[in-house]
């Protein structure tokens, strides 16, 4: 292994100041609600309405202020989501089986009652993210769904795009809020907002802190931190598709992650060089200069089961993989949020068009967990059926089982059965 360009360390001082600074919101929304919702609106968006929660009037508006082309674009995004998350639920379906004699087992799939979508609105306003949350939640069966977003600095409004994605998507009720207190109004509700069972989507870290500190109260997809993209290249890959993937995501956040794990050297310092060229004539270049010089990483390997063997351990959001014997490679891969295979499949088109989600798993989470899908807003709850005959079969065993546990009133239970 070869390290080409290694990132900085990392400086993680902040990191208790941004718990209790969160902390000190989500307390005083939850015992002060609308006041304390207006209260930080002011402060940190200076967006001081009558009421937060977006009017039809509003909506249409921003509908006749969004391009037709955007408005068609965002159509065209929010029914590959929906074709895709109508796949999947297909497979998700009700069972009930006989496994013994007299005993059936059986689950049905639910969708959660309610589920807000936050949509982020800081450097950029980002109108896919609100077609990734709403729609599958939709698919799902969602009764009701709301969105959220803070407003455009100084104004009392969502971004118009935003705003139409919103409605594109399905949501029943806007509201124009965001940071912490909006995750903390979601939870635990106002005088006049209604709490949500479940929060999905991404956000900054005062955002993704305060998801964590109210979950429980309500459920949350994960807790998800700075952008993120490793590109597996062999000598086939194109270091100009490299470069723009890798640049594509350093102009997220300071704090985003690019990374080449490349067995040929050549492309290798091909695709630095080609980062350069790019960094001068793009319009983002300042933020994504400073992500790229701060976090990206170029390692050279000797053969691609290293490079493999890498891109499992770190487990990053977004996979790419640009080699010639991609269908075997992927075989070896089993920790990362989406997989983008092949040199045409661009990561970009994950984020908005192709129906795979954008919401996924950062800083490892993919060890363990995938991204938002139709079933996040769907629960598999069981249950079961006993006859004569299969209560024969198990009243005695669960008997004897909860006499070694110590548990008498559970071997009551199943006692009295057997006797009646």
């Amino acid at each position: 292994m070869k390290i080409l360009k290694k990132a900085k360390p990392k400086d993680d001082q902040n990191k208790e100041d941004v718990q209790q600074r969160v902390a000190d919101i989500v307390n005083k929304v939850k015992s002060e609600g609308n006041s304390a919702l207006r209260e930080y609106s002011v402060m940190f968006d200076q967006c001081d309405r009558a009421s937060y929660k977006i009017t039809e009037e509003e909506i249409d508006k921003a509908v006749k202020e969004t391009n037709w082309t955007t408005l068609d674009d965002l159509r065209f995004a929010a029914h590959n989501i929906e074709e895709f998350a109508k796949r999947q639920k297909e497979i998700l379906c009700d069972i009930e089986e006989e496994i013994k004699p007299g005993v059936v087992l059986g689950h049905r799939v639910i969708p959660v009652e309610s589920v807000a979508g936050y949509v982020p609105g800081g450097r950029y306003p980002l109108p896919s993210s609100a077609i990734m949350s709403i729609v599958p939640a939709r698919v799902a069966g969602v009764k009701r769904l709301v969105a959220c977003s803070p407003a455009i600095k100084g104004e009392n409004r969502i971004h118009s795009a935003t705003l139409a994605a919103m409605s594109i998507a399905g949501a029943d009720e806007v509201y124009c809020m965001g940071g912490a207190q909006a995750i903390a109004v979601l939870a635990y509700g106002t005088e006049t907002i209604e709490p949500v069972k479940m929060i999905v989507g991404p956000g900054n870290q005062y955002v993704t802190e305060a998801k964590r500190q109210v979950y429980g109260a309500v459920g949350i997809d994960f807790l998800a931190g700075p952008s993120e993209v490793v590109v597996i290249a062999d000598s086939s890959g194109s270091p100009k598709h490299i470069a723009a993937d890798l640049l594509a995501q350093s102009e997220h956040d300071p704090q985003a992650r690019g990374i080449l794990l490349c067995t040929d050297e050549q492309v290798a310092k091909e695709t630095e060089r080609q980062v350069e060229e790019y960094l001068k004539v793009l319009p983002t270049a300042e933020l994504a200069r400073l992500a790229w010089e701060d976090n990206g990483e170029i390692i050279l390997f000797d053969t691609i089961e290293e490079a493999v063997e890498e891109a499992n351990r770190i487990a990053p959001e977004h996979l790419e993989v640009q080699c010639v014997n991609a269908d075997e490679i992927i075989k070896l891969l089993h920790n990362y949020g989406s997989l983008f295979i092949g040199e045409e499949a661009a990561e970009v088109f994950g984020d908005y068009v192709a129906g795979t989600n954008h919401i996924l798993p950062t800083m490892q989470v993919a060890r363990y967990s995938g991204g938002v899908w139709v079933g996040t807003f769907l629960k598999v709850v069981t249950h079961q059926r006993l006859t004569k005959e299969g209560l024969k079969l198990m009243a005695p065993v669960a008997s004897r089982l909860a006499e070694v546990e110590g548990l008498f009133a559970h071997k009551l239970a199943a006692d009295v059965r057997i006797e009646d």
